[in-house]
């Protein structure tokens, strides 16, 4: 331990480092064939077949209530028809819209908040979503609940709506 209180910790002078071992890459292996016996044209040839499967393949479909599915999206577009009375961005990019759930007998369950408690379209706005998302051609019923927690902030708001907005 160190004594002296002026030098809280010892200091050790080296007049010289050594530098550490280079990398090194050995020569190019013989392409003819690796260990089992395989040639880069073989290898390539696999690699074809292993392709062609694979983009042969089709993807599996989207339930229609799954984000990608038909249903889900037709939700997220009625959503996003429905702007913000005091700022000019639809609630789906602003941010308001917690969660879509759209069941397999297609009942849609909106969780969403507002900007504030007190925002002056507290009574209407979950009406008007309701009455949106319950129009959607295919969804037999539509239910909002209103949150207040976690409370909504500007870190919510897509990109989108930060560039209409001016803040990006």
């Amino acid at each position: 331990m160190n004594e002296d209180p002026a030098k809280p910790f010892a200091v050790e002078e080296v007049s010289a480092v050594a530098a550490p071992p280079r990398a090194r890459v050995d020569d190019t292996p013989d392409t003819s064939g690796d260990a089992s016996g395989e040639t880069a044209a073989d290898k390539l040839e696999r690699k074809k077949d292993y392709l062609e499967g694979f983009l042969q393949q089709k993807p599996a479909a989207a339930s229609p209530g799954e984000p990608g599915g038909d249903l889900y999206e037709s939700v997220i577009a009625a959503l996003r028809e429905i702007y913000d009375p005091e700022i000019p961005v639809n609630i789906y990019d602003l941010g308001l819209i917690y969660a879509v759930e759209v069941s397999d007998e297609a009942d849609a369950v909106v969780t969403m908040t507002l900007t504030t408690p007190h925002c002056p379209v507290a009574e209407s706005m979950p009406g008007e979503v309701e009455l949106r998302v319950s129009s959607v051609p295919g969804i037999r019923d539509a239910e909002v609940n209103l949150v207040w927690d976690p409370p909504w902030d500007p870190a919510k708001m897509s990109d989108e709506a930060r560039l209409e907005l001016g803040m990006l």
